[in-house]
């Protein structure tokens, strides 16, 4: 496996660009199942998910192409064109399915398109049970009937799907993202209640409303989706990743840096950049451009719950964890979304840090500096956090497994690289 090496204690100074979010990139590429015309995106990030996807989308029937930015050497997104003249198979196996979890939504389309799907139950980072439970009772109440046998997903909806009004008891993004591109083709109107409101469900939205759905409500709790027959092409450029921006923030604030991201949308995660501003870094911020710098002065302990948008998120806990660590007093970290986001604990402490668990909460006695040291990945998010570490800590830090880091980063060591910091990559 290759591993990433990183020699720490460096400010970092420079420009980031921001690429296409990979929690918006693999719903819309899923969207091209529910038209035979071709769905074109761009700004897609070079990801291993996006790869796994597009691997899943060709054997169901897809054809994708993939354009790379005209400038070699830059780090824009590549553009997709997907085209899906009929569907090859409503089979999604396990062994592709089991890679990565947003691969299981191909159900909503499947099931809209061609009223029949056998979809293998999703994997993913093992950071919690997030049971589909709620995709599955919310096609059922729109007429398919559905069992479980195998470790897969067997849906039929015979006579199509119907519209119907769902309230969902927690918000959850899976189940949004299913549910919606479900109800773009069913018979009436579909009603989504308590729906979740990220960023990445209005870029779906919208970019189904290009391609001819009728939705209502976009941006709030509350969907509205009259059915139509037929879906046509569209082109769309996927949204900034605010996970990514919101990493690269806490990594300026973490060196003590002066870090400009661009392409960044800083409403999409302004939770996070209030909290850095609690914690002592200078936040400047408008549409397209994110300054981050602190003048040397140590972090504030600054106590954090994750919550669905426009609250924290979860995917920055593991790396806000980190920044907490060299933080001054003692920080509460309340996680709300995932009952095992604590795995990358262990390995903090491995640079020094002082975490101790109590259920759902981590405490973070902050330390004066962290030392670097050999350490594994856990999963997505844990990975940018040792990286976060391994960037202020003194001496040298090796990261294994950081094929978890490939599945969300877009060419995290060359952005970080050119603003200043030592990181490398060793191939296995």
């Amino acid at each position: 496996m290759d591993t990433i090496h990183i020699r720490g204690n460096r400010r970092l100074n420079g420009t980031i660009p921001i690429s296409g979010a990979k929690n918006a990139a693999l719903p819309l590429m899923i969207a091209a199942l529910l038209t035979d015309e071709t769905l074109t995106l761009s700004n897609i990030p070079r990801l291993t998910d996006v790869r796994t996807l597009a691997k899943l989308l060709g054997v169901l029937g897809s054809k994708v192409e993939r354009t790379e930015a005209a400038d070699a050497a830059s780090l824009d997104g590549d553009t997709l064109s997907l085209t899906t003249p009929e569907i090859l198979s409503t089979l999604a196996p396990y062994e592709i399915v089991s890679q990565i979890r947003a691969t299981f939504w191909v159900l909503g389309p499947l099931l809209a398109r061609c009223r029949t799907a056998k979809v293998s139950l999703p994997g993913g980072c093992a950071i919690g049970a997030r049971p589909v439970d709620l995709y599955l009772k919310g096609l059922q109440k729109m007429g398919a009937e559905i069992t479980v046998e195998e470790g897969y997903v067997l849906a039929s909806a015979p006579d199509g799907l119907k519209g119907a009004v769902i309230r969902s008891p927690i918000v959850s993004v899976g189940a949004t993202h299913t549910l919606l591109m479900a109800a773009t083709l069913a018979d009436g109107e579909t009603v989504l209640e308590n729906a979740a409101r990220e960023p990445e469900i209005t870029d779906l939205a919208r970019c189904l409303i290009a391609m001819g759905a009728k939705i209502e409500g976009v941006g709030t709790s509350t969907l509205r989706i009259t059915g139509v027959k037929r879906l046509h092409g569209a082109t769309h450029t996927v949204v900034a990743d605010r996970i990514e921006a919101g990493t690269y923030a806490i990594a300026a604030a973490m060196t003590g840096g002066d870090v400009t991201l661009t392409g960044a949308d800083p409403e999409t995660f302004e939770a996070a950049l209030s909290v850095l501003r609690a914690a002592g870094a200078n936040v400047e911020a408008a549409p397209g451009r994110i300054r981050i710098t602190r003048n040397g002065e140590r972090l504030q302990a600054t106590d954090v719950v994750t919550q669905v948008f426009p609250g924290f998120p979860t995917d920055l806990q593991a790396q806000f964890m980190a920044l907490m660590t060299i933080a001054e007093g003692e920080s509460e970290i309340t996680e709300t979304i995932f009952e095992n986001r604590f795995m990358h604990v262990q390995e903090l402490a491995r640079f020094g840090a002082n975490i101790s668990l109590h259920g759902d909460k981590a405490l973070i006695h902050g330390v004066e500096r962290l030392t670097g040291a050999p350490v594994m990945a856990s999963d997505l998010r844990a990975s940018a956090a040792l990286v976060i570490a391994a960037l202020a800590a003194e001496g040298e830090t090796t990261i294994n497994r950081v094929y978890h880091l490939d599945r969300g980063f877009d060419r995290m060591e060359e952005k970080l690289g050119a603003c200043g910091a030592e990181i490398w990559r060793v191939k296995a």
